[in-house]
Order: structure tokens, then C-alpha cells, then sequence
């Protein structure tokens, strides 16, 4: 009986703790984003620029599943608006590396598993707090079976390492929010 009393207790308290710390972080000034990104107030829009593929070796559609990725989470992950040009927040860029490589052989020398690495350069222009603006290069890979062809699943991959570009751009961006 005693312990149930201690429990129901604790349990309370833990409730009335998390429920205050949630309400003081919806009406924090500045707003609250469930990403840990805080916006300032001054910002109201971002602009995705087109970013061209200039990598040695050419995916034909992952500028554009770059670009629409970006604002796709930019807009659902935060209030800004997407704008045309000239956001509070600008992302532009380019694809600067795009390749295939052996990433794992067997014991008699055939590979087992190959890496698609993407590497894109950003150039984040933050018009609000302009000292939080960066140039910065990404890189992010994922492997595949070998026995499959690029061509094959391309597209596949490519939404992969771009998911992976887009969260550490998003972060990158929203550190010093």
C-alpha cells in the first residue's frame, strides 16, 4: 500500500514537471519547433535555390530531388515560407560529387557491396543574424548489394543520401537558432 502512494506520487509530480516545461516551451518567445530549432521572430521566409549537378558523374534527376527535398523540409519542420528568391533564409549550391566505389570485397576478391557517396557544396545565407550564415560541403553515402546495378535503383538510393544531405543541412542551418 505504501509503495502504490510513493508511485502515484512520483508520478504526479513527473506529470506536472513535464506539462510545465512543455507549456513554457510552446510560449517561449521566438517559438518552438519539436526539431529543437527555434526560429527568430525576424525570420518569415526561405528560399531553395536550383542546385546544378556538376559532379564528374551525373544522376539526371537528383538536383531536382535536392532541391524539392530541402523544401520540403524546410517547410514542414518550421514556420518560414517558401519563397521564389531572396528568403530571410537562403540555401544555394551545387552537386559536386557523385560516385560509385567498392565498399567491401569477399575473401576471393569480388565485391560485395558497393558505396553511392553524394557530396553537394552549400552556400546558407541567414539575413537575419548574418554571422550564423556558412559555405560548407556535405557528403553522405549509402551501400548496396553489388550484384545490382546502379542504374537499376538509382533513383532509390539517391532519395536515401539525400534524406541524409537534407537533415544535416537542416541542422547545420538550425544550430544556432
Amino acid at each position: 500500500m505504501k509503495i502504490n502512494k510513493i508511485t502515484s506520487i512520483i508520478f504526479a509530480i513527473t506529470l506536472v514537471v513535464c506539462s510545465l516545461t512543455l507549456s513554457g516551451c510552446i510560449f517561449m518567445r521566438g517559438g518552438y519547433s519539436f526539431t529543437g530549432a527555434s526560429i527568430p521572430d525576424a525570420a518569415k521566409t526561405f528560399s531553395v535555390a536550383y542546385f546544378p549537378n556538376n559532379a564528374p558523374m551525373v544522376s539526371p534527376t537528383l538536383s531536382t530531388t535536392l532541391v524539392e527535398e530541402l523544401k520540403d523540409k524546410f517547410s514542414r519542420q518550421t514556420k518560414l515560407q517558401l519563397v521564389e528568391e531572396d528568403g530571410d533564409f537562403a540555401f544555394e549550391g551545387e552537386i559536386t560529387g557523385y560516385s560509385s566505389t567498392t565498399a567491401s570485397v569477399s575473401s576471393d576478391n569480388y565485391a560485395l557491396l558497393n558505396r553511392l557517396t553524394i557530396t553537394i557544396k552549400v552556400r546558407f545565407t541567414n539575413k537575419v543574424v548574418p554571422e550564423n550564415s556558412f559555405n560548407q560541403t556535405f557528403s553522405a553515402f549509402t551501400e548496396y548489394d553489388s550484384s545490382q546495378l546502379l542504374t537499376d535503383i538509382q533513383s532509390d538510393l539517391d532519395a536515401e543520401v539525400v534524406k541524409q544531405l537534407v537533415t544535416d543541412i537542416f541542422q547545420a542551418a538550425a544550430s544556432n537558432w
